[in-house]
């Protein structure tokens, strides 16, 4: 059920980008560029932080779930912005599974050209 959910969101994303500025906040968000989705992604990201800092004093959740699932669903736009799907990232933590984390770091210092 949760992956058609993602699914489902993936489609309405891909049509929003047809859609007037106006008409959606989405089709704002891809009207304004990249750089505007950034901004959102590293927002939600700070916002989910700050959740999780508080979540640790009070032992309340429900503000740390709220602020992931607008960071998944901000990341999901920059996904798309790249035509991108969930389905990417489900299969590269698939491919993950069962993988050693300390392993597949490795391989990714080794594998993936630096950020320089």
């Amino acid at each position: 059920m949760n992956n058609d959910i993602l699914q489902e969101l993936a489609r309405i994303l891909e049509e929003r980008k047809q859609a007037t500025p106006d008409s959606s906040y989405v089709a704002s968000l891809y009207h304004k560029g990249l750089n505007k989705i950034l901004e959102k992604v590293g927002e939600e990201c700070t916002e989910t932080l700050i959740a999780a800092k508080d979540a640790e004093a009070s032992g309340k959740h429900e503000a740390l779930v709220y602020e992931t699932a607008d960071l998944w669903f901000h990341t999901l736009v920059m996904l798309s912005h790249f035509n991108l799907r969930p389905e990417s990232v489900l299969d590269e933590l698939a491919r993950r599974f069962n993988v050693s984390g300390h392993a597949e770091k490795a391989a990714r210092a080794t594998s993936q050209p630096s950020a320089e």
